[in-house]
């Protein structure tokens, strides 16, 4: 085999993945044709075959995967019961009286639809079905409605049960309850970040999104009381059933999972939305998306696999380790590393390439593991929002209509305050740990 240092193995292996990302290749076909032919040149062809293979049986074998499916399957099944449009109008009737109300009633639609879908396509389409629409007729400014929509439903990324936090966990050999319970504080502390932004400059800038029209406040407190109690009970339903059941230490969250498949599945029923086309396309979906998630993850294994079997990763501790200002000038360079892959491949790869790497390094630099994990996925919501492959914008964009002449420059400067948020909730989570740390340690004293 050619004898050849890990420095040098590094740059072989990370050079063409970039130039592979950036040509707009498959990104599981980069990593896993990458990973296999540098493997191949440098060890001996049995080991190669029998560490791939291991890698990939691992990933089919993990139990904590099987909720991926699930969580994928609940959210694309609330999407078709049509929860959210009666939802989203419970909440207009409270927050029309306020300037900026429509926005901050899809933030916080797009807060309570993330504890119960966990999927940013369904989250942001439907908002922008049942928001976009409604912020155009009453003049909202473009960029603040585009902003609040991209915001809003970028939430369930973070907000458990998330589908990143599923797959972050075992990646990472951290708990998926320990991490669902530690983002809960930041997620809701971003949808705080986001309204009190919306609410500030609707205030200051009164055109930016009008009131509710006298007419429409004129809703006796009765009436308004309640819409939102029937239209929040079936979501605060599917809700406690899946983070209930794992709170409460009934069900792991794998079998919590499969808990809220059913529940959203029934609820679907109920409303007289489910018949035998909303299954199929529901469960093509379903397994489009998990298909997707597992290939790139057993390729991205055979990348590691190599990379770290060669010592490459070593050569990547030392050189963050190196970096000047100490563990804390390590940690930055991390997150911009993270913050600046986000902006060119999804969270998937970057969760399977990265945090492989950088995991080991956070806990030789002292940082507590979950800590140091949850502002990694803090760090990801970004990825959502900040181009040239933010996946929130595309969504969005997708669905608006000629004649409300919104452009993509809309969108894209809608979303810049609000990944100036999340570097703001980023800085408060360094200041103060406990937003992450609080809840899993009270959880743990009960």
């Amino acid at each position: 085999m050619i004898d050849v240092s890990p420095e040098i193995i590094t740059l072989l292996m990370f050079i063409p993945l970039l130039v592979c990302i950036l040509l707009g290749y498959p990104l599981a076909l980069a990593l896993g044709g990458i990973g296999m032919a540098v493997s191949l040149i440098f060890q001996p062809p049995e080991q190669t075959f029998a560490v791939f293979y291991n890698r990939i049986w691992g990933v089919m074998i993990d139990y904590t995967f099987l909720a991926v499916p699930l969580f994928i399957f609940m959210g694309l099944m609330l999407e078709q019961s049509g929860v959210s449009e009666r939802l989203f109008g419970a909440i207009y009737l409270w927050m029309g009286p306020i300037p900026g109300g429509l926005a901050v009633a899809t933030v916080l639609l797009g807060t309570i639809l993330a504890a119960a879908v966990g999927i940013i396509g369904a989250s942001v389409v439907m908002l922008g079905l049942i928001a976009l629409p409604a912020m155009h007729a009453r003049g909202y400014k473009k960029e603040l409605a585009c902003g609040s929509i991209c915001a809003g439903g970028t939430l369930g990324i973070l907000i458990p049960p998330s589908v990143m936090l599923v797959i972050y966990g075992p990646v990472a050999d951290i708990g998926v309850g320990l991490l669902f319970m530690a983002a809960f504080i930041p997620g809701f502390l971003l949808s705080a970040l986001y309204i009190g932004y919306i609410l500030t400059a609707c205030l200051t800038h009164p055109d930016w999104g009008p009131a509710a029209p006298p007419e429409e406040r004129q809703v006796p407190l009765s009436h308004k009381l309640n819409v939102l109690i029937k239209s929040l009970l079936p979501t605060l339903s599917i809700i406690f059933a899946v983070l209930g059941t794992i709170f409460l230490g009934i069900a792991a969250p794998t079998e919590a999972a499969s808990v809220g498949a059913i529940a959203t599945a029934v609820l679907c029923a109920a409303y007289r939305r489910l018949d035998l086309q909303v299954l199929k396309g529901t469960l093509y979906q379903t397994i489009k998306v998990t298909s997707m998630v597992m290939i790139i993850a057993m390729c991205a294994g055979m990348f590691t696999s190599t990379f770290l079997g060669l010592g490459c990763g070593k050569v990547v501790e030392n050189a963050v380790l190196s970096i000047p200002f100490g563990r804390w000038g390590s940690f930055i360079v991390i997150q911009l590393i993270v913050f600046t892959l986000g902006m060119f491949i999804d969270w998937i790869g970057i969760i399977f390439i990265m945090i492989p790497l950088v995991t080991p390094i956070g806990e030789a630099l002292g940082f507590n593991k979950l800590w140091f994990a949850m502002m990694i996925i803090i760090n990801l919501q970004m990825s959502f929002m900040t181009p040239p492959f933010a996946y929130a914008l595309f969504y969005l964009r997708g669905i608006t209509k000629e004649e409300w002449g919104i452009e993509t420059n809309h969108i894209v400067r809608g979303v810049i305050p609000f990944v100036l948020l999340v570097m703001a909730g980023l800085i408060l989570c360094i200041l103060f740990p406990d937003i992450i740390l609080g809840l899993p340690k009270w959880l743990a004293m009960r």
